[in-house]
């Protein structure tokens, strides 16, 4: 297995092609090692600053190498998918997304909060669906 990539956490790909439909799994901001980016200790007690910012760019760098994979870019996300597990950080979720996608350009969007994700250390979960005509 390779030290240099994501593994998916269950029985599911990251990428699925149908047609000329790419559809992205839910994605985190793990790493490969799986640590999870925008996780700061700031304590000698181990209390933990979750940065919105951090991991929503972390999540967005990481569905753009799954798409690379494929042959695709962020330009060809037409559909997003969010989860936050708390809404007071839709403001800096939002700021992090628009270094990615623009509201004139970029794709449609819907954001949800839930009551957790599958780690204590998430706040955001996100999947996209692209479109890329396949040759």
């Amino acid at each position: 297995m390779s030290n240099d990539k994501v593994t998916p956490r269950g029985a599911y790909p990251h990428t699925k092609c149908v047609g000329d439909f790419i559809f992205v799994s839910g994605t985190s901001s793990r790493r490969p090692d799986n640590t999870i980016a925008g996780v700061e200790i700031i304590d000698n007690m181990g209390t933990k600053h979750l940065d919105i910012e951090a991991q929503t760019r972390a999540v967005l760098d990481n569905i753009a190498s799954n798409l690379k994979k494929v042959g695709a870019t962020m330009n060809d996300v037409v559909d997003v998918s969010t989860f936050l597990v708390n809404m007071n950080d839709f403001a800096g979720y939002n700021k992090a997304y628009a270094e990615y996608f623009n509201a004139e350009t970029g794709p449609t969007r819907t954001t949800v909060a839930v009551h957790q994700l599958p780690h204590p250390d998430l706040v955001v979960e996100i999947k996209v669906t692209a479109y890329k005509k396949q040759s």
